[in-house]
């Protein structure tokens, strides 16, 4: 999803705009029709805009599709760093010089690597913002202010997107699994997708419901919030994501040979 970052994070290098048949690495989702039409490379190109990735059987690639090792690296590091050096310092500027100083490099490392620089750009963005917000007030705290109003928005885009029906579960994982926007007209597909949606808005509902009471605690939560910050980025999305997966499997579908159900991934 364009992967949930500050914590809901997508990332990592995007592939081009090949069909779901020719993209490397990747397999049909098993049991779904070749589809050659129009949708299904609008299909392709949209979940390799939102940072979604297969694996050579078909499933999701939960952890590439987090950014990989590098992507959440950089989720999570610049996080890391200034909580230390605020830990040793007590002194808020350089310690968000630390910060800031940290998303560049991996910025630099993407040039250095000729990768998209799209994510690490944006955790530039992302950590300077949040300096700034942190400096201005003078609390180091409201480092990780944004982030709320980050998730919060998250949260409203998927809530609407399951109220008007075009739940974002089904947007990214039905182009993965080649339905293109077929699953719409199945009540049982929409449903599916639907409540894979409110397990995505649950993830990103119960970091603010943990961490909304220690950042309101001032310097006494500092740790406790930085701690949960980085345990309930990128692993509890990988885990969200990859349980909302699940639970939008499609039914095994039928083996006219001997009326069995065909194994569904």
């Amino acid at each position: 999803m364009t992967s949930p970052q500050p914590e809901p994070s997508s990332g990592g290098s995007r592939p081009g705009s090949n069909s779901p048949e020719q993209e490397p690495g990747t397999a049909q989702e098993p049991g779904t029709a070749q589809d050659s039409s129009p949708v299904a490379g609008l299909a392709a190109e949209y979940a390799a805009k939102a940072g979604l990735h297969r694996t050579h059987d078909g499933r999701v690639d939960v952890l590439r599709s987090a950014g990989g090792v590098q992507g959440i690296a950089e989720s999570i590091m610049p996080g890391l760093v200034f909580l230390v050096a605020f830990t040793i310092t007590q002194d808020l500027p350089p310690s968000l010089v630390a910060a800031l100083g940290t998303a560049a490099v991996f910025t630099v490392v993407r040039l250095i690597q000729r990768r998209p620089l799209t994510q690490a750009l944006a955790g530039v963005v992302g950590v300077g913002i949040s300096a700034w917000l942190a400096n201005t007030t003078g609390k180091a705290e409201d480092f990780y202010l944004p982030g709320f109003f980050t998730n919060a928005a998250y949260i409203i885009a998927m809530v609407i997107s399951i109220l008007v029906k075009w739940p974002v579960a089904g947007l990214l994982f039905g182009f993965i699994r080649n339905e293109g926007l077929d699953w719409r007209k199945d009540p049982d597909r929409l449903k599916a997708y639907r409540l894979g949606t409110w397990i995505i808005v649950g993830v990103l509902a119960l970091r603010l419901l943990v961490q909304v009471p220690l950042y309101l605690m001032g310097p006494d939560g500092l740790a406790a919030l930085a701690t949960t910050r980085l345990l309930m980025g990128a692993p509890l999305y990988i885990l969200g994501v990859w349980v909302a997966w699940l639970v939008t499997r499609p039914a095994p579908a039928k083996d006219l040979t001997d009326g069995e159900p065909a194994p569904k991934a």
